[in-house]
């Protein structure tokens, strides 16, 4: 936080009942927002969100989308106070136990943890949606091309062929005009277990506290769900997987085949996805730790893509696209200028 920042930060702190409050810092995330604990006898524990509007960063969304998931029950955090012009918030402090420390002390909790976010999942899609951009056939097929933008020209040390990104940009968008139809709900695009609290003390979905979620856009239902299930962070046990998409069927009543091809193409956007959106990190912002994650993300395409009606992209992607060994992990890593 820049001198300038950390006088507006206090500023913004002495307007509210938490001035002169003990502050402590808390790890980033991949955007350029801060996070700092704030701690003050007699008060609630709060959280100062520091979101620089000069760096593209926008309050709005969160307080929006936050207020959306309070109003339903569910644990999105409280706003406690809001400067959107100089972009702070202070806001509920959930706590510290993400669903990915808890299972990592307490690993026979996982389908108990992922049962409770299919829960809080299906509350929010089930509710009428706000006002939300569309993460629709055009916006995930766009997403998509980070792949060729990104990684794969930096995976090979060589410029992409226009005709080979022409190709895979066609698959793409036939994969998803034939798979992804029905009815857009809320999705979140950032559902996982770094982004989920286990709040044992309240009651139903209410137990899943919900956080980063001010890019939501409406999307498919089975986007959220994917995000969860194959997690570039943590493996996700494949009984767990395999009786979480079972759970969610049952509890939703949609078509179990027609969900299931949804799913992997779901999923496979993402990962593609993901895989550019790693090397852009390393390559473009320095940031060297992300390419460490792309063997699972691999992983998890992979299985996507072994859905049969994703053979055609299957077939280009093994054709085509090299899988991140160390080699090319090195090669990702080695290219950053950040």
């Amino acid at each position: 936080m820049t001198n300038e920042r950390h006088e507006l930060a206090q500023g913004f702190l002495a307007s509210t009942d938490w001035h002169g409050a003990e502050q402590t810092p808390l790890a980033g995330d991949a955007s350029n927002r801060k996070y700092d604990r704030v701690h003050k006898d007699g008060l609630p524990p709060a959280v100062l969100m520091d979101a620089p509007p000069e760096k593209g960063e926008d309050v709005r969304p969160f307080t929006a989308i936050a207020r959306h998931l309070t109003d339903l029950g569910l644990s999105a955090p409280m706003i406690y106070a809001e400067d959107v012009a100089h972009g702070f918030l202070l806001i509920e402090d959930l706590g510290d136990d993400l669903f990915a420390r808890v299972l990592e002390r307490q690993p026979a909790l996982e389908a108990q943890l992922y049962q409770a976010a299919i829960d809080a999942l299906i509350v929010a899609q089930n509710a009428p949606p706000p006002a939300l951009a569309p993460y629709d056939l055009e916006a995930m097929a766009t997403t998509a091309m980070l792949l060729t933008d990104w990684y794969l020209p930096n995976a090979t040390g060589a410029a992409k062929p226009d005709a080979l990104r022409k190709n895979y940009d066609t698959l793409v968008r036939d994969m998803l005009a034939r798979l992804m139809t029905g009815q857009p709900v809320l999705v979140q695009r950032d559902y996982h277990a770094e982004n989920l609290l286990w709040l044992p003390k309240r009651d139903g979905a209410a137990r899943v506290g919900l956080l980063d979620f001010q890019d939501a856009m409406l999307g498919h239902p089975a986007y959220d769900l994917a995000s969860l299930l194959k997690d570039a962070r943590r493996d996700v046990a494949a009984d767990v997987q395999r009786d979480m998409l079972a759970y969610y069927v049952g509890q939703t009543g949609v078509d179990a085949d027609d969900f299931a091809a949804a799913y992997a193409a779901c999923s496979a956007q993402r990962n593609l996805r993901i895989m550019g959106v790693f090397a852009r990190l390393c390559v473009r912002d320095g940031k060297s730790g992300y390419p460490d994650l792309m063997p699972r993300v691999w992983r998890n395409l992979v299985d996507d893509l072994s859905h049969p009606a994703l053979a055609e992209l299957q077939a280009f992607i093994a054709a085509h696209i090299p899988p991140p060994d160390a080699k090319i992990v090195a090669r990702i890593k080695a290219a950053r200028h950040g």
